[in-house]
C-alpha cells in the first residue's frame, strides 16, 4: 500500500529551522481497513507477546461488531487534513508524512519513501500525550527500526516531546466534556460523576514511567478548568489485556460503574483523556461495554469525545513543532510539572521484563 503524504502549498520552510529538519513524519498506531484486515493486524499488535489465538479471535469479534474496521485511520488522516494549513500558517512548508506501528501505511514503508526522496532529519510527531514504555519508547524504537531496515541514507529522526500538560490539550479536552455535560437533563449537571478513562498497561510498565502520574495531572487539570470539586471525578482504565494473572493498572471502568451504582450515582460523563481519537478501544469498551452495564445498573451515561480535530489541538500540535524546529526556550505548560524533556533520558520507560537501553 502506498506511503501517505501532504504536500505544503508553500515551496520552502519559511519558519526558523536551526534544527534543519527537512520533513516531519506524523507516526500512529494503525489499525484494520476491512474485515480481511483484522486478523494480519491483531497479528502485528500481539506478534511476541505469547497471547493465545482465542484472545485474538475474541478481539476480533470487537472489530467484526463494527464492520471489520478501525476507524482510527481515517481519523489520522482527518489529522492530517487540519494540520496541513496550520503548518502553513506558521511558514513551515515541511512535507508531512505518516506511518503506523501495526498497519498500512506502515513506518517501514514510508521511512523507505522518506529516503528515496532525500530527507536526512525529520521530526516524529507521535500520536500519544503520555509517557511509557508503550505509547512512548517503543514509538521511538519502531521509527529506529524502520531507518535501519531504510539502509544508511535514512533520515536522523528525534521525537516530539509528549503533550499531556500543554494549555491547549488541557482546553480542548475540557471543551469535549463541556459538550457531553451539555447532553445532560439540566437537573443533573449539578451532581454527575466524572471518569476520565485511558489505556491500562502493566504496573511493571507503570512503575517504570510518569504515565500515571501524568494522566492524573491532565485530569486534574480539566477538572479545575470545568470547576469540578475533587469528590466528583476519578482516573480509571480501560481496554485493558494480557494473563488475568498479571497485576494492571486499575480501577477498571466497569468495576468502577459497580461502585458508582453502589454509592447513588445516578450521572456519568466518561471522558477519555488517555486517547487522541474515537477509536476502535473507545467505540467497544466505551460506547458499547460501558453504556450497556451503565443501563444494567441504572445509570444515565453520556460520554465526552476525544480532541480528535479540536482547532485547539491542533493548533498545539502546530506550536510544537514549531517550538522544536526553532529550538525555542518558551516551552509551554501548566500545572505542577514543567513541560516534558525534549530528549528521553537513558533508560526511561523501560519495557517491562527488560532493561532499557538509550
Amino acid at each position: 500500500m502506498s506511503t501517505f503524504v501532504t504536500p505544503s502549498t508553500l515551496p520552502s520552510t519559511t519558519a526558523p529551522n536551526p534544527a534543519g529538519y527537512d520533513a516531519l513524519l506524523v507516526v500512529s498506531f494503525g489499525g484494520p481497513e476491512g474485515p480481511d484486515d483484522v486478523m494480519p493486524f491483531l497479528e502485528n499488535v500481539t506478534r511476541g507477546r505469547n497471547i493465545p489465538r482465542e484472545r485474538l479471535l475474541e478481539v476480533a469479534e470487537h472489530y467484526h461488531h463494527f464492520g471489520g474496521k478501525s476507524p482510527i485511520n481515517d481519523q489520522v488522516r482527518e489529522l492530517l487534513a487540519a494540520l496541513r494549513p496550520e503548518l502553513d500558517r506558521r511558514g513551515i512548508g515541511l512535507p508531512l508524512y505518516w506511518g503506523n506501528r501495526n498497519w498500512h501505511p506502515l513506518l517501514a514503508d514510508t521511512v523507505r519513501a522518506m529516503t528515496a526522496a532525500g530527507h536526512r532529519r525529520a521530526l516524529a510527531v507521535v500520536l500519544a500525550a503520555y509517557s511509557s514504555y508503550s505509547s512512548c519508547r517503543q514509538y521511538r524504537e519502531n521509527v529506529s527500526g524502520a531507518a535501519d531496515a531504510a539502509g544508511p541514507e535514512a533520515p536522523q529522526f528525534d521525537k516530539m516531546r509528549v503533550f499531556y500538560n500543554h494549555p491547549d490539550f488541557v482546553a480542548a479536552n475540557a471543551d469535549r466534556v463541556r459538550e457531553a455535560i451539555a447532553a445532560l437533563p439540566e437537573s443533573a449537571r449539578g451532581r454527575f460523576h466524572m471518569a476520565f478513562t485511558a489505556h491500562s498497561i502493566p504496573a511493571s510498565m507503570a512503575a517504570g514511567c510518569d504515565y500515571e502520574k501524568q494522566l492524573t495531572e491532565t485530569s486534574r487539570l480539566v477538572a479545575e478548568e470545568l470547576g469540578l470539586p475533587r469528590e466528583r471525578w476519578k482516573l480509571v482504565y480501560q481496554s485493558r489485556s494480557g494473563r488475568p494473572e498479571d497485576p494492571w493498572l486499575e480501577p477498571d471502568i466497569l468495576d468502577h460503574i459497580d461502585a458508582l451504582h453502589a454509592q447513588g450515582v445516578r450521572d456519568l460523563v466518561i471522558a477519555p483523556i488517555g486517547f487522541l481519537s474515537d477509536h476502535m478501544e473507545i467505540l467497544y469498551d466505551l460506547d458499547h461495554e460501558a453504556r450497556q452495564r451503565c443501563a444494567e445498573r441504572g445509570l444515565r451515561m453520556v460520554r465526552a469525545a476525544t480532541v480528535g480535530t479540536h482547532p485547539r489541538f491542533v493548533a498545539m500540535l502546530g506550536e510544537l513543532i514549531a517550538e522544536r524546529m526553532a529550538g525555542s526556550a518558551v516551552r509551554r505548560a501548566i500545572g505542577q510539572y514543567p513541560a516534558n524533556h525534549d530528549v528521553c533520558p537513558v533508560g526511561c520507560c523501560p519495557a517491562p521484563g527488560r532493561p532499557a537501553r538509550t
